[in-house]
């Protein structure tokens, strides 16, 4: 039986899964001054509170930008559909800030499938790899691992998943897939979900 028939409740990643990839996060760090060999959230978590708030708000000026240009990846609009057609849930845990994810899903034309309590940025649950925005969601739900998805183009998205005890399906457009051993299902594209 397909994932469309079994799992009904869909968690997705955004920026470079919901949405074509636009971040260059070195060219962000070098921006913000931070470690390259570090993620961002996780530099700006060792700064000082007055440090980290000011570089918070210039993080988030540089990703209110990318988000304005936002376009959604090939075959996601076709995916949402079907699964809103299903009447299944459908959630997004991002690392990006809730402002923004908002106006990346205004520029995609993404809007219309997901209703803003079940949008979990980093305002409001650890961030991924962190499984504590996958729980959130199934809490708001009231529904089962078993029953759910969490769809990423990063290993923190996988890792998110596996430690919530949801299967993940990991999207790679290039096809080099080099965190597949993190990840139930691998794809190019969105909408080779509804063979799976």
């Amino acid at each position: 039986m397909r994932l469309l028939e079994t799992k009904k409740n869909w968690i997705f990643d955004m920026d470079g899964t919901l949405t074509l990839a636009m971040h260059d996060f070195e060219a962000i760090k070098r921006t913000l001054g931070l470690p390259l060999d570090s993620d961002i959230l996780t530099s700006l978590g060792r700064l000082s509170p007055e440090e980290a708030k000011v570089k918070h708000i210039h993080l988030n000026e540089i990703e209110l930008n990318i988000a304005k240009k936002a376009v959604a990846s090939p075959g996601s609009p076709e995916l949402l559909k079907q699964i809103k057609n299903k009447s299944h849930q459908l959630g997004i845990l991002t690392r990006n800030c809730f402002e923004n994810s908002i106006e990346t899903l205004k520029a995609s034309g993404l809007s219309e499938y997901f209703s803003s309590e079940f949008i979990l940025c980093r305002e409001h649950a650890e961030p991924k790899p962190s499984p504590e925005g996958i729980l959130n969601l199934l809490k708001l739900w009231n529904a089962k691992p078993e029953d759910t998805l969490m769809i990423g183009d990063y290993i923190y998205d996988l890792e998110a998943g596996i430690a919530a005890g949801v299967e993940t399906v990991y999207i790679d457009p290039k096809g080099n897939f080099p965190f597949k051993n993190f990840a139930t299902h691998t794809v190019l594209r969105l909408d080779e979900i509804l063979y799976l």
